[in-house]
């Protein structure tokens, strides 16, 4: 898939939501943390771990809007460093396991990123965010829709006062 766009698309959001905010601190470490809460938040809607429960998993639509607030996040943090012109396409790869086992892994290959951000970790996250895309049977497509419906949301949050 293609990532100019989505960069770009992320780049102006960030920027609208900057000059709406007093922005203050460290927000390369603020959006990493973000990113770990909304990968936390997508597990949990998916219930993969969830062994105690029989309550089903929520919709295909939260759960790809929990997916697509990550990307946001994962664009934005890429921004921050610089990643957006080396990174055209989203990786290739695949990380093995069942999904708790991925999501595990993923908040392992955020963690490396965030204590060491070089584009070979950030190439990394993207790889696990794929393999967690396939899981779920989201497809390049489903994943495109679902980024633009929320990025239009989140300018419409913005403009409401969030």
């Amino acid at each position: 898939m293609e990532l100019t766009s989505l960069f770009n698309m992320q780049r102006n959001l960030d920027s609208f939501i900057q000059s709406n905010h007093e922005v203050q601190g460290d927000l390369f470490t603020n959006k990493g943390l973000a990113l770990l809460v909304e990968l936390s938040e997508l597990a949990n809607e998916t219930r993969c771990f969830k062994f105690w429960s029989h309550k089903k998993p929520s919709s295909h639509h939260i759960i790809i809007e929990e997916y697509v607030d990550s990307i946001h996040f994962l664009l934005s943090l890429g921004i921050e460093k610089g990643f957006d012109s080396l990174l055209v396409e989203w990786p290739t790869g695949e990380v093995a396991g069942g999904l708790t086992e991925l999501f595990i892994a993923t908040n392992k290959a955020i963690n490396c990123f965030l204590a060491e951000p070089t584009i070979d970790h950030y190439r990394i996250v993207w790889i696990h965010y794929g393999s967690i895309a396939k899981k779920l049977n989201f497809t390049n497509k489903d994943v495109w829709d679902a980024y633009m419906e929320k990025n239009k949301e989140n300018y419409a949050r913005q403009r409401k006062g969030y």
